[in-house]
């Protein structure tokens, strides 16, 4: 069972597993990086950060209004329609690790990351799970998609939707020694709700059980929320 209660020492063995680099949080320029790379379809293109600062709305913002109309509840639902779905001996054999490794984004992060498309087969697969759920919401251009948590967190953080309030719908991140560091975070899934007792419902692939399953997680163990574009 592929885990994500990466210790430091285990992170860095999964790292060089994907050829995973960390990106760190630092200064942007005028333009962030993440949206001056014209790398592939998981970025937006320089003019519309232009357009966006005339119009007065984030470029994930207009980049929604070429979307379907989607609901935080409409992703929720296909969330929790995968509980119960389980990884194989291996840590592998979902649909979701099967998806992301025929989809164009998987060239274009092991192009960044190094390593082989066949590391990903049996990789940690919380960051696919999520992926996976904004492709089948027809929403994967605001709710991004990667394999690797540190860096689809700074993805929304470039993009200007990052944030500490949880949401139905966010895309939580967790760091299980609690720092606050997105260079240290070890796990992702979707809010369902906020409890309002110092933690969130979840639904998350990849848990400890290596399944899709719901949890209830401490606040304390969260690092932060990326806000994908919803019609409510």
């Amino acid at each position: 069972m592929a885990t994500n209660r990466f210790n430091r020492k285990t992170r860095k063995l999964t790292n060089i597993l994907l050829g995973a680099s960390i990106v760190a949080g630092g200064s942007l320029l005028a333009v962030p990086a993440a949206l001056a790379d014209t790398h592939g379809p998981n970025t937006v293109a320089v003019a519309s950060v232009r357009t966006s600062q005339a119009a007065g709305k984030t470029p994930l913002q207009l980049e929604a209004e070429r979307l379907p109309r989607v609901t935080a509840t409409q992703v929720l639902d296909i969330a929790a329609q995968q509980i119960g779905i389980s990884e194989n001996a291996q840590g592998g054999g979902t649909k979701f690790q099967s998806w992301y490794m025929s989809s164009p984004r998987a060239k274009e992060t092991l192009a960044r990351d190094g390593g082989t498309l066949a590391g990903y087969a049996n990789a940690p697969w919380c960051a696919m799970f999520v992926s996976w759920v904004g492709e089948q919401a027809g929403i994967q251009p605001t709710m991004g998609w990667d394999a690797y948590t540190v860096t689809y967190a700074q993805w929304f953080k470039d993009n200007g939707h990052w944030g500490t309030v949880a949401k139905p719908g966010a895309v939580v991140f967790f760091d299980w020694q609690g720092s606050k560091n997105i260079s240290g975070i070890d796990h992702v899934g979707l809010v369902k709700k906020d409890n309002g007792d110092g933690t969130i419902s979840t639904i998350e692939g990849n848990t400890g059980n290596g399944k899709v399953e719901e949890r209830v997680r401490p606040t304390s163990q969260v690092v932060g929320y990326g806000y994908p574009v919803y019609s409510d």
